[in-house]
Order: structure tokens, then C-alpha cells, then sequence
């Protein structure tokens, strides 16, 4: 299997700075981390498919579309949190998607998503077509991030790095 050194502050692969000491670099010292060229883009089109599924809900909302409208009030929301809903879920997806504030837009996706899963439980929707959706998109979002930043991985495998 192919490797490649992943530098967490620019998301480059970069083989010639790996021998280099990161401070002599000016960054500050950073989880650098070998990982597989294909885990990688498995990440970033993980990543890619849950953001155009995100920023089309996100889009529908914006606009107003007759099927947003009629969604939300099915949920007992007042019709005037439609467009509000659509630019909260852009903001955390715009945040998600920049590297640097990538774990924040995940964070906040995951809350963002946490009440759609309670709305639908509130409402008495199914489980499997309803309440499980977003809990699955945020698989989608957490699994993408962890396989194209080496930061997430470094945080989930604590201080020993095992």
C-alpha cells in the first residue's frame, strides 16, 4: 500500500519537509502522521458527498422552496425559521469545509443535526427513514474528517499515538 506524509497545517503531502525539523518550517510543532493515499481520499469524498447533501438542504431552505416550507411545518416549526435554518447549516458547513476550522464545522454540524434527530423523535416520525438520517450524515461527517485530517486522528488515538 502506497503512504504519504499528510502536513496537518496546509493538508499537503509533502515528502522533502518530512526530513525537515517543522520548527526550522515556522510552524509550530503539528501531529504529522503516515497514512494511506487511499484512506485519504475515501475521507475527502466522504467529505465531498456530505457536503453536497448539506449544502442542497442548506440551499432549499435559503430559497424557500415549497418543499422546505411544507417540511418544517409538518415538524410544528413556524414557517419563518426556514430561511434562518438554511443559513445556520451553511455558516457550520462553510466552517467544516476550511481546513483550519474544520473540527469546529463538525462540531457544530453534529449539534446542528443532534436536533434534527430530537425533532423527528419529538414528532413520532419512524426510526429507520427519520430519526437514524442524521446520525448517519454524521458518520458521513465525523468518518471523512477523521480520514483527511491528521489532527482528529491524533486526537483520537490520545497521547501515546496508538
Amino acid at each position: 500500500m502506497t503512504t504519504t506524509t499528510i502536513d496537518s497545517a496546509t493538508g499537503q503531502h509533502d515528502t522533502e519537509l518530512a526530513h525537515q525539523p517543522r520548527i526550522a518550517r515556522g510552524r509550530a510543532a503539528e501531529p504529522r502522521t503516515t497514512f494511506s493515499k487511499p484512506a485519504i481520499w475515501t475521507g475527502r469524498i466522504m467529505t465531498g458527498v456530505v457536503s453536497a447533501l448539506l449544502c442542497m438542504d442548506a440551499a432549499i431552505k435559503v430559497v424557500e422552496l415549497q418543499p422546505a416550507i411544507e417540511g418544517t411545518r409538518e415538524l410544528g416549526y413556524p414557517v419563518s425559521v426556514v430561511m434562518p435554518l438554511g443559513l445556520v447549516l451553511l455558516a457550520c458547513l462553510a466552517l467544516y469545509l476550511i481546513p483550519r476550522t474544520a473540527v469546529l464545522g463538525a462540531v457544530l454540524l453534529t449539534g446542528y443535526l443532534g436536533g434534527a434527530v430530537a425533532t423527528h423523535v419529538r414528532v413520532g416520525n419512524p426510526w429507520a427513514s427519520h430519526v437514524l438520517t442524521p446520525i448517519y450524515v454524521a458518520v458521513f461527517v465525523w468518518g471523512g474528517l477523521y480520514l483527511r485530517d491528521a489532527r482528529v486522528r491524533a486526537l483520537l488515538r490520545g497521547p501515546s499515538g496508538r
